[in-house]
């Protein structure tokens, strides 16, 4: 392992050598950054650093580990002139996100309805591996998503048009173009539309436990201790997959040269300016238009589970929309560099976006305290609020971490762990568990991630992302 210097006790940097363009910079504790040594998230942040165009420096977010190309947690900002877009900076599940939700239940008064509950959002809300929507939508109605977003949802009467406030890019952005999205992209988006999907995806009820800023957390909606909040993480599904794969394989193709020079072809990338990139820059915007709406139909059928159990409407049950962020996508963004405002491809592999104060992206509200950041834990552990910071602008191109982080994988978990086992673990920390497939629920097992607790500790402590809320999960409902 090449030296790494120690800056701060969690700040790190892999020094600029060999073809490496700009140092690499870890955000992360001493433990965590072992655990990034065990892997190949540091080779990768090494592989990021010699991209062209790339700006002062290659990130990891504390929850990184090894991925497609850039490792996951990984954030790199590239020109938008000199450099380009690398579909492995980005992920296959093109804007796989989070979004919580509030009520005004607290937790006792939910709690003798909750197993009803669960039941009625496992019915309303589809998910699994494959898993279709309730919506049937023809390729016109898909293309309308593509290009609109979450106003396609609401006009469509998924939703409150007060929600869009609330979403990242108000649930549509610019420049997608639903004509760049392959065929077979959309044969498998069609039927999907509205579903939950399999893998670390999931939907979960959970109470306030602590509040550590009572400012910014009411400003959140957040007023007290024990008030329930739902939070819903999904992406693309398969259509955002199949675009990821669709434009890797065309720039293989168009950019021989290119493959040949970089030190791991999983990187490849579609040069500034090239028609290449700006295909799959609109293709890409498409599928996160697909995943707003996504997200936006399951909490709609959410807010329908609570009116069906508790006989009020959703707006009576205070359920309003916090914020939905994604953390899967790259961003053009400018930022100050040597002096210049530079316009840039931030590229946010397992990364959240974290705007701080005054941001004229920020709805109104969210200008006076920094933009919400959404860290969910693994099944059974606790989830967090943050609020972004002018720290995360200067240190890390605006971006934190995006969730606890993969310890193990999916067939070690299957080996280490089984549905007993699992099951009787969240027993006895008095949350329920629906999963479609007893195996779906082993994989997610709480010990194979890392300690959200230290990841959200670290992302604090560098101050790109400072702490708001803890939440603790009541129930947990996965693919």
């Amino acid at each position: 392992m090449e030296t790494i210097n120690k800056i701060s006790n969690v700040l790190w940097e892999l020094p600029q050598g060999g073809d490496m363009k700009v140092p690499g910079i870890i955000v992360a504790s001493e433990n965590l950054l072992e655990k990034m040594k065990q892997d190949r998230t540091l080779k990768q942040l090494k592989n990021v650093a010699t991209l062209p165009g790339i700006q002062k420096k290659a990130l990891v977010m504390p929850d990184g580990h090894e991925g497609y190309g850039f490792p996951i947690g990984g954030v790199a900002a590239l020109d938008a002139k000199e450099g380009g877009i690398s579909p492995g900076g980005i992920g296959f599940d093109i804007n796989c996100g989070v979004r919580a939700i509030l009520t005004n239940f607290k937790e006792d008064e939910l709690k003798p309805y909750l197993k009803q509950l669960v039941n009625v959002i496992f019915k309303n809300v589809p998910a699994g591996v494959g898993s279709k929507g309730k919506t049937k939508v023809d390729q016109n109605n898909l293309d309308d998503v593509l290009n609109l977003g979450v106003k396609w949802a609401i006009e469509n009467d998924f939703g409150w048009e007060k929600d869009l406030k609330n979403i990242e890019e108000q649930g549509a952005f610019k420049g997608a173009d639903a004509s760049k999205v392959s065929a077979e992209a959309k044969k498998r988006g069609m039927p999907q539309i509205g579903s939950l999907g399999s893998g670390n995806h999931f939907l979960e009820i959970q109470k306030v436990e602590e509040i550590y800023d009572e400012k910014v957390a009411k400003v959140f909606g957040i007023n007290e201790l024990n008030q329930v909040i739902v939070m819903i993480h999904s992406g693309s599904r398969g259509l955002g997959h199949q675009v990821c794969s669709d434009y890797i394989r065309t720039f293989e193709k168009s950019f021989k040269d290119i493959v040949a020079k970089l030190p791991d072809r999983e990187l490849i990338y579609a040069p500034a300016g090239t028609q290449e990139c700006e295909d799959y820059l609109a293709a890409m915007k498409a599928a996160a238009n697909y995943a707003w709406t996504n997200r936006h139909m399951m909490m709609h059928w959410v807010r329908n589970s609570f009116e069906e159990v508790f006989k009020r409407s959703a707006e009576d049950l205070g359920m309003n929309l916090i914020y939905d962020v994604a953390h899967n996508i790259a961003k053009e963004e400018s930022y100050k560099i040597d002096g210049k405002l530079r316009k840039v491809y931030v590229h946010r592999k397992g990364a959240t976006r974290a705007f701080g104060l005054d941001n004229p992206e920020l709805p109104i509200h969210y200008q006076k305290t920094g933009q919400p950041i959404i860290i969910p834990g693994s099944m059974g552990t606790a989830s967090y609020l943050l609020v972004g910071s002018k720290t995360a602008e200067e240190v890390t191109f605006s971006s934190t971490a995006h969730g606890a982080g993969r310890a193990m994988s999916r067939s070690e978990a299957l080996k280490q762990y089984t549905y007993s086992s699992v099951n009787k673990e969240m027993e006895s920390k008095g949350i329920i568990a629906r999963s479609v497939t007893k195996g779906g629920l082993v994989e997610e097992a709480p010990g194979a991630y890392k300690d959200i607790d230290e990841v959200v500790k670290t992302s604090h402590e560098a101050g790109i992302g400072q702490l708001v809320v803890k939440l603790k999960p009541l129930a947990v409902i996965k693919g």
